[in-house]
């Protein structure tokens, strides 16, 4: 009996140690692959009843609970929270292109004539193409040059409103997207839109929806939140049609005046007030050669313009109105910005030549502040392309990909005394802040339309430093500003600013 025993003991044992170490194996394999920290998640909606806005201000409350890299469950979507420089450094820079993909939402599909534009584009062969032709024709420094007599004109406008309604309040934040807006038209289809003002309010609504943050694109597979957005969906249909119409005449304009100037023998060579091309002009010429990798249509062309028309205004009438906003708060800063630029202008007040901007030091370290304090894109989206483990936690495919660069840059382990409006913190030009400020993003998908939308703020912010001296309202006192943002993909001031501004008397 005991042979017995000891025999079935003996082929028993193995066995169960064997199952044993396959469990260790199991439970370490999956300990290896555990999501990143989050919050606890509620059945179907997730971590939804946590979400406040805007939603870069929530993320960082609670990133500041369950760290840098953070899981949380929005509707369906996996959702990666990404607060501190080096992990985005791994996943913008040393896993690129790994995460170098966007989330797909119900607005990119809609206005942006389902997603084939540049911001909203797959990362794919189609998007190199289309980023090219953008950056090699009409963002390059020469073209940002080349457009400086249109920034100069259009900022010379804005004054001479300005000093019409000398000592009354005025609605800044609207006079300078209109401004904003003036420069971007005419660089990019050669004249000012006479839809301009539909535009700009088409364009405030469609970032804010672009986000991803709808009901229909936290749910996508959901009936039920189709039908619950069914209005929003409505909404934006019915704004493409107007859009439709606005760039389907800016291309009709561009086509037929091509070809009057190959009929007349060439005189002029596009549309763009210079006689050169413009973007559509590039766009239509490429067109027509038939030379492309992957043949371009009037939808890719619209989107791709609706994309320079929502970049080109937004960032650089967001980064005037913050600063404008921050200028006021803080005199000191205020005064020594002036100071400076009024040195620099006392001899050239139209700013004809283009290195007086350029000289302007102590303007572009407040210009570098008020992108670390207000970066125009507080977040950046994209996708992760593929399981990838970072930091032992495992980030699935597909999960949507938050670098909340807003949080980042108010982070006081990189800033000292980060939530304060100090220019001087950048005087120190050896110092490399890396990843910790990334305004304008990084790697490949880094905004296109960064040189031409710093100057365009350079441009503006000298001209009105210069012309006017500004005040509030009486009734307005600096303390009490409200300084929140707008939920959408740029972090605009929710409230419009009212100024005063009073002519500089040395500026007539």
């Amino acid at each position: 009996m005991l042979d017995l025993i000891t025999a079935f003991a003996a082929l028993l044992l193995p066995a169960i140690f064997f199952f044993i170490n396959k469990w260790k194996r199991s439970k370490d394999s999956k300990s290896m692959k555990q999501l990143p920290p989050g919050p606890r998640k509620l059945p179907i909606i997730g971590n939804l009843h946590q979400m406040r806005n805007p939603p870069f201000r929530c993320f960082r409350d609670l990133s500041n609970q369950y760290g840098p890299l953070m899981h949380l469950k929005l509707g369906e979507r996996n959702a990666i929270v990404v607060s501190s420089p080096e992990i985005a450094k791994k996943m913008l820079k040393d896993l690129d292109p790994g995460f170098a993909d966007r989330p797909r939402n119900v607005a990119a599909e809609i206005m942006w004539y389902n997603s084939s534009d540049i911001v909203f584009c797959p990362y794919n062969d189609y998007w190199r193409q289309m980023r090219k032709l953008r950056i090699n024709e009409i963002l390059s420094p020469k073209m940002v040059r080349l457009f400086e007599s249109i920034r100069r004109d259009e900022s010379a406008r804005l004054v001479d409103t300005l000093r019409e309604s000398s000592g009354s309040s005025v609605n800044f934040t609207e006079k300078i997207f209109s401004l904003s807006s003036s420069v971007t038209c005419r660089a990019a289809f050669g004249c000012v839109c006479e839809d301009s003002e539909t535009l700009v309010k088409m364009m405030a609504d469609t970032l804010n929806m672009a986000a991803g943050f709808e009901i229909v694109d936290l749910f996508p597979s959901s009936r039920i939140a189709g039908a619950l957005s069914w209005g929003k969906v409505r909404y934006m249909k019915k704004m493409r049609r107007k859009l439709d119409v606005i760039l389907d005449d800016i291309i009709d304009r561009h086509r037929r005046n091509r070809a009057e100037m190959a009929f007349e023998g060439g005189r002029r060579f596009g549309n763009s007030e210079f006689g050169g091309e413009d973007l559509v002009d590039v766009f239509l010429r490429v067109k027509e050669e038939e030379e492309l990798k992957f043949p371009i249509h009037n939808n890719n062309i619209k989107a791709v313009l609706y994309d320079i028309l929502t970049g080109g205004t937004d960032t650089s009438a967001g980064t005037i109105d913050w600063a404008m906003a921050e200028l006021l708060r803080h005199p000191r800063v205020m005064a020594k910005a002036q100071a400076e630029v009024r040195q620099a202008l006392k001899e050239n007040p139209s700013c004809e030549q283009n290195n007086v901007v350029c000289n302007l030091k102590y303007l572009k370290l407040v210009i570098k502040e008020i992108l670390r304090l207000h970066p125009p894109g507080p977040m950046i989206p994209r996708t992760s392309n593929a399981e990838h483990v970072i930091n032992g936690c495992i980030i699935p495919s597909g999960a949507m990909v938050l670098v909340n660069i807003w949080a980042m840059q108010r982070d006081p382990r990189y800033w000292k005394d980060p939530e304060k409006f100090e220019p001087e913190r950048f005087e120190d030009q050896a110092v490399d802040f890396g990843f910790e400020y990334l305004p304008f993003g990084t790697g490949k998908r880094m905004c296109p339309g960064m040189t031409f939308g710093l100057a365009t703020v350079e441009s503006a912010l000298a001209q009105l430093l210069y012309n006017f001296d500004w005040k509030l309202p009486e009734d307005v006192r600096a303390e009490d500003m409200d300084m929140t943002e707008t939920v959408g993909l740029a972090a605009l001031r929710k409230q419009s600013l009212f100024v005063v501004a009073t002519p500089y008397k040395s500026a007539n």
